[in-house]
């Protein structure tokens, strides 16, 4: 069992736990994943991980209550335990092996969409430990909906959020700030992009435009996070990858949006059903003859 010591709501459905996990802390490295399970029969989900302590023994994940048993885990408080906790997942951050004084001479922006704020943190803490400044760029819907703002405030050279709203910080879309930080005469050799498949997918087509290659995260589309599912099935540069066995990281500019997003689709009205079942307990008789809880 995997002891959960922290347990805090950091925005509307979005959490934040500090889960001891050593053998995981010792060996992750930032881009990489875990998953966790609820009991021997629970869902496996697979989340990127927001901050590791090799010292300490723990990992910090951060997750949006969507589905059943996210909203389950939602319940889950200080001194409670996952029954599984595996990792490290996924492979680390390509920058992770490049040379440190190459890496310097380089500009790097980030972009993070709401949750995706975790997974882009300890990339750019990574970052700050080893000398390296970057900008960053962090989106949500509202102010109140902007997670981690002063961690990631303290790691970042630059640090610009944004707001869909106006609320707080650029009003609009992460993909206008990144245009007008390029017009202010900022030339960036790289952008990681890490959020919402469509927010990904904008940032793709507007850094494309811009002449910045960009590396995005497929972790949004993963199901079962070892490669047997097929669920994270996806195409880049033409060819067949799987994102919990080949990426998450993969060029953006090489995925096929449209076909990722679409296979994204098809688990929705599986995880309807399941979330129905949840909330009606007992009283999920399935009599509609489509959700299949008659079964």
């Amino acid at each position: 069992m995997y002891k959960i010591l922290k347990a805090e709501k950091l925005a509307d459905k979005i959490y934040l736990m500090d889960v001891e996990a050593p053998r995981v802390a010792k060996h992750c490295e930032p881009g990489q994943f875990i998953i966790v399970k609820m009991g021997e029969k629970g869902e496996r989900i697979p989340l990127t991980i927001c901050d590791y302590d090799r010292e300490a023994g723990t990992i910090t994940i951060v997750f949006q209550e969507i589905g059943a048993s996210t909203m389950k885990m939602s319940h889950l408080k200080e001194g409670d335990a996952f029954t599984d906790f595996t990792g490290p997942l996924g492979c680390p951050s390509e920058f992770v092996e490049e040379d440190i004084e190459s890496l310097k001479n380089k500009k790097v922006l980030f972009v993070a969409g709401g949750v995706g704020a975790a997974p882009v943190y300890p990339q750019v803490k990574w970052m700050k430990e080893h000398g390296v400044d970057v900008d960053v760029i962090v989106g949500a819907k509202t102010k109140d909906m902007l997670i981690l703002e002063s961690e990631m405030a303290a790691v970042a050279g630059n640090y610009y959020p944004c707001t869909d709203d106006g609320s707080y910080g650029h009003a609009g879309m992460v993909t206008t700030k990144i245009e007008k930080l390029v017009e202010e005469g900022n030339k960036y050799d790289v952008c990681v992009a890490i959020g919402p498949m469509i927010m990904m997918k904008f940032v793709c087509l507007m850094t494309k435009k811009l002449g910045i290659p960009t590396i995005v995260s497929l972790n949004p589309i993963m199901v079962d996070g070892t490669g047997m599912c097929g669920a994270c099935r996806v195409i880049v540069d033409n060819e067949v990858k799987f994102a919990c066995v080949d990426g998450p990281e993969f060029d953006g500019h090489l995925v096929d949006w449209d076909n990722a997003m679409k296979r994204q689709q098809m688990y929705k009205t599986m995880e309807g059903r399941a979330i129905l079942k949840l909330q009606e307990g007992d009283t999920h008789h399935g009599g509609c003859g489509n959700c299949g809880g008659d079964e």
